[in-house]
């Protein structure tokens, strides 16, 4: 029988073994193929028991059921659904269109499949063993569904189109000769993306990928230690919500989006090895909540650009490595204290976020911590941009704080004669942040002043005309510049006592000239 005259027909083609002539007729009439044995040690598809010819079709038969098979009968609808079987030889559907459903639940391939610009309704691989899946520009109206499976060279989905929904749940993907265990470059996702549980053993590559709902990696463990990068997805656009937060283990698995119960294991999300989301467009959020990221030394938590309404900072501090958050612009940060890496590994230069929500205890002095840690060197903007944020949320007395922690600063940065005159307005009027000290200081040096003017030696200067000697009006005289009480003028001091009145004055000029900058401050900012 010829191949034609058996599409044509639909008669089983005399070249098929008996394995495949059941396929061949599960196809038309739309059931599932099952050859599972029913010993759950033998059918797993990732074990070592071999399976013989009686579970194995070949791949070649396969594709031309995929490709060009056979009319379906009479009132039913043709797909291909095979449990528990063994597809020998390289599947190779490459360029073609898939009419038909395809769904393979625990099955092994013995080698690569091949699906680069291939066209489907909707795939689901399921629990499957696959070497390699190399799909670059796959498209698929519907679904791709890979849950559970285990790439053992990658997985490829450049520039794939999925219409409706990707599922990579708890799927465990080796890395291929170029180190990338899943490469979805360019990649579009018409919903969500769903990569819960996943282990991935190399790079994690989706490089400009776009997904129309959210990507979900909870519980998820990323791993790469033959280079830098364990995700590398700059310029990822992403609708809604990033998730890199925690799964609950259990039958079922609790992810999704469900809040598991109290008590209840969990598994983080953990990622070891970099991170370079950079360029990121979140619509909704980037949930870091208990995320543990270990990285080496020269790697990095790299946000650079990234933008978002909400980034739940909420993970483990890194031990090692560097958070990088320059040039992101944020809404709203919800962080907490413990989060963040230590001095000289968080880099925040032109971070802007709007409001600030802290969980747990985070005092001014912490946060203050944070902003001295952004920037090795002196840099205004970060304290500029937390006092802002205080300031907008009614916290006035803190703000005052941080502008004047950015002063302080500051004054380290400068030359000795500008940094003693720091240290004068810090002591006296606190850089204008607290003016009330500076008549503490004036009440003092004036209460001091009296005190020891009254035991001088005053001769007039006009024997004839010359006003009550008062050693307090004295003392105010010289502390205030500008302002002439009279009293100066008409006494004459000699000794040390002249030098004390030289030191008063100068006292007094510093007091008045600290005060007039830090009121031009305050008016500045009010």
């Amino acid at each position: 029988m010829t191949e034609g005259a058996g599409l044509r027909t639909g008669d089983l083609p005399d070249e098929l073994t008996a394995a495949e002539a059941g396929m061949w007729q599960a196809f038309r009439n739309g059931s599932v193929y099952d050859l599972r044995c029913g010993d759950g040690t033998a059918d797993d598809p990732h074990g070592g028991h071999p399976w013989g010819p009686g579970r194995s079709v070949r791949a070649r038969i396969v594709a031309w059921l995929l490709l060009d098979g056979p009319p379906p009968l009479q009132g039913r609808v043709a797909s291909l659904k095979l449990t528990g079987v063994l597809i020998t030889g390289v599947l190779d559907l490459a360029g073609g269109t898939v009419v038909p459903y395809v769904e393979l639940k625990g099955c092994r391939f013995e080698k690569e499949v091949l699906l680069p610009e291939t066209r489907f309704t909707t795939v689901r691989l399921v629990d499957c063993a696959v070497p390699r899946l190399e799909a670059a520009r796959l498209h698929t109206e519907g679904d791709l569904h890979l849950p559970r499976c285990r790439f053992h060279n990658g997985v490829r989905l450049t520039d794939a189109h999925i219409g409706t929904d990707l599922l990579l749940n708890q799927a465990v993907v080796y890395r291929d000769r170029r180190g990338r265990s899943i490469t979805g470059d360019g990649m579009t996702v018409g919903q969500d993306l769903q990569a819960e549980m996943l282990e991935s053993h190399g790079e994690l590559s989706l490089r400009g990928a776009t997904v129309g709902v959210s990507l979900s990696l909870r519980g998820s463990r990323l791993s790469n230690p033959y280079s830098r990068l364990a995700l590398n997805a700059p310029q990822l656009t992403v609708n809604r919500t990033v998730y890199m937060t925690p799964a609950g283990l259990g039958n079922p698995v609790l992810t999704s989006g469900t809040t598991p119960a109290r008590g209840t294991l969990v598994q983080r999300f953990e990622c070891q090895g970099g991170v370079r989301l950079d360029d990121g467009r979140f619509g909704d959020a980037l949930d870091l909540e208990r995320a543990r990221f270990v990285l080496g030394e020269d790697q990095e938590l790299s946000l650079r650009r990234v933008q978002t309404p909400e980034l739940r900072f909420l993970g483990e501090a890194p031990e090692r490595g560097k958070v990088v958050l320059s040039g992101a612009r944020i809404v709203t940060l919800v962080d907490r204290a413990s989060s963040w890496p230590a001095p000289g590994a968080l880099h925040m230069g032109g971070f802007a976020y709007e409001s600030l929500v802290p969980q747990g205890a985070f005092p001014l002095t912490r946060r203050l911590e944070w902003v001295a840690a952004a920037t090795a060197e002196y840099n205004p903007e970060p304290y500029e941009r937390l006092a802002a944020v205080l300031r907008g949320s009614g916290e006035d007395e803190d703000a005052r704080e941080v502008l004047l922690a950015k002063q302080r600063r500051r004054r380290e940065t400068l030359p000795l004669a500008a940094k003693l005159w720091g240290y004068a307005q810090d002591w006296t009027v606190a850089y204008g942040y607290r003016p009330g000290r500076a008549a503490l200081w004036m009440a003092v040096l004036w209460a001091a002043a009296s005190v020891a003017f009254a035991h001088a030696d005053h001769p007039p200067v006009d024997a004839g005309s010359h006003p009550q000697w008062n050693a307090s009006l004295f003392a105010l005289d010289l502390l205030l510049p500008v302002i002439d009480l009279g009293q100066v003028g008409a006494w004459q001091l000699r000794g040390g006592w002249q030098w004390l009145s030289a030191a008063v004055i100068l006292l007094g000029w510093i007091l008045a000239t600290t005060v007039a900058a830090g009121a031009t401050r305050l008016l500045r900012r009010g």
